[in-house]
Formats: structure tokens, C-alpha cells, sequence
């Protein structure tokens, strides 16, 4: 029986809405914007328009980087 699938998988039972969070958190949007330069991070930012261009199948390269971005940053 598989009780742990994704127990290998470091961003398992985040949600990207807690990801977002504490980049911003750490990084705030400005930072943030020069790391991944995508436009929701720098034209009027939020949390919200944030999640909606993430979430579209054809922007998966950008939470992508995202997701590595957070792996990446030691919050310390």
C-alpha cells in the first residue's frame, strides 16, 4: 500500500498561495519581480492577480520558477 506518494516531493502539501506568501514575505514584490520577471509581479501586485496568471495551464513555466525559486531560498 502507498501511503506516502509524494514524500519525496519537498513542495508537498504546500499550496501555491502559501508559496507565494512567504516569497513575497521574504523577497516583498519588488525583489521579487527582479527574480522572476513576470508581469503580475510587478504591474499593481497582489497575492490574487498573482494566483490567477500562475494557475492558467499555459503559464506553467512561470510557476515553474516559482516553485524553484522557493526551493532555492533558504527563509532562514
Amino acid at each position: 500500500m502507498n501511503q506516502n506518494n509524494n514524500s519525496n516531493d519537498p513542495l508537498h502539501g504546500k499550496t501555491l498561495k502559501a508559496i507565494l506568501a512567504e516569497l513575497v514575505d521574504f523577497y516583498g514584490w519588488e525583489e521579487l519581480s527582479e527574480l522572476i520577471e513576470i508581469d503580475c509581479f510587478y504591474s499593481n501586485p497582489s497575492i490574487k492577480s498573482s494566483l490567477n496568471f500562475l494557475r492558467k495551464p499555459k503559464f506553467k513555466w512561470a510557476r515553474d520558477k516559482v516553485e524553484r525559486l522557493y526551493l532555492e531560498t533558504e527563509f532562514n
